[in-house]
């Protein structure tokens, strides 16, 4: 399935299950197929157009089998192809015809990229949502304050200041982006304005750093 030449603008998933059918029961006709397979009638003629096509498919009277090497995407040249293609010669070989060699791997390059994104929200989320730490020092407590992780990947702005979530592509409901590019957690708590938090945790690290 995850094969090049089984991408949506190649021979598509629908001609995988017609292989499949087709080598679990050999020799069917078209509405056989369309129930062996669970494929609809129209995308079982188109399907089966695009296998003969490749010489993978071939027909006796309204029966339909495999060619002998079509599992391996090795086709057979048809007595009556009258559409000037030639046999395939390997997956591989489907794949550069149709112009998908290569994007199985992009696929899963893209996952990759989109996984190591959304964990770096996650991490990122979890610091914004982290406790409070403070320490008494001459009978007041004293705010520690800890790095702002707020800068985002330009990538994760939305427009009117919303926030992209990684995962699903949409705006997220409780981040905003601020003027300069960072991220804002927005929550019914605080409902303070960007100038707020940033003079609150400047306030905080002023202080941390005369009491340390």
């Amino acid at each position: 399935m995850g094969h090049d030449a089984f991408a949506h603008h190649a021979l598509g998933n629908a001609a995988l299950m017609i292989i499949s059918a087709l080598h679990q029961h050999p020799a069917q006709t078209i509405a056989e197929l369309v129930g062996t397979s669970s494929v609809s009638r129209a995308t079982t003629y188109r399907s089966l157009r695009r296998l003969a096509d490749h010489g993978l498919v071939q027909h006796t009277g309204e029966t339909w089998a495999l060619a002998p090497r079509a599992l391996e995407g090795f086709g057979i040249r048809l007595p009556d192809a009258d559409n000037g293609h030639t046999p395939a010669q390997g997956w591989a070989n489907i794949a550069e015809q149709h112009g998908t060699w290569g994007i199985a791997a992009q696929r899963k390059a893209r996952h990759t990229a989109e996984r190591a994104a959304y964990q770096q929200a996650l991490d990122q989320f979890a610091e914004h949502r982290s406790r409070a730490v403070v320490i008494v020092r001459d009978g007041r407590q004293v705010l520690v304050p800890v790095p702002r992780p707020d800068e985002i990947p330009p990538a994760w702005h939305a427009p009117d200041g919303r926030v992209l979530d990684p995962l699903t592509g949409r705006p997220a409901a409780d981040w905003q982006v601020a003027t300069d590019g960072r991220l804002i957690l927005i929550t019914p708590a605080d409902q303070r304005s960007y100038d707020e938090l940033a003079a609150a945790h400047a306030e905080a690290l002023s202080e941390w750093e005369s009491v340390a």
